[in-house]
């Protein structure tokens, strides 16, 4: 690697407080996995955030419909009415990549809608089953 581009990469991360380059180095090779995975429709789980007009009522049954249509997949949801007129809505989503980018992008591309974010890491298989099945059991005890 040449030196000057060396020297920027350690300036950068030590901005961003890392100790040393190995470090940053893990978390940047993690990351470029992560997208590797999500770009295979891998297992991910995100986080959808909108805020929206909550007067425009397309959009409230179209969030609606798509949170049953999604079924399994919405992990949970948070609603918070932050004026007269806007509602900031954040939901939880768990499943292939696809299936969650296209879903996100269909209610970001919904009139009423001011501002979105979706952001997804990925799930890896065997820990998505195991923690699937001790979900189940911590319910069925109660």
């Amino acid at each position: 690697m040449d030196a000057d581009l060396l020297l920027r990469f350690d300036e950068h991360i030590g901005a961003k407080g890392y100790g040393n380059r190995s470090e940053a180095l893990r978390d940047l090779v993690r990351a470029d996995l992560v997208n590797a995975h999500l770009k295979r429709d891998g297992l991910a789980v995100a986080t959808l955030t909108l805020v929206y007009d909550h007067h425009v009522r397309e959009l409230s049954e179209k969030l609606t419909d798509m949170q049953h249509d999604l079924g399994e997949h919405v992990v949970s949801t948070l609603h918070v009415h932050l004026d007269h007129d806007h509602c900031l809505e954040v939901i939880v989503l768990r499943g292939p990549a696809g299936l969650i980018q296209s879903a996100a992008d269909r209610l970001l591309a919904t009139k009423g809608v001011k501002h979105g974010r979706l952001v997804a890491t990925a799930l890896p298989e065997k820990s998505h089953h195991h923690h699937a099945d001790e979900h189940e059991h911590e319910h069925g005890a109660r």
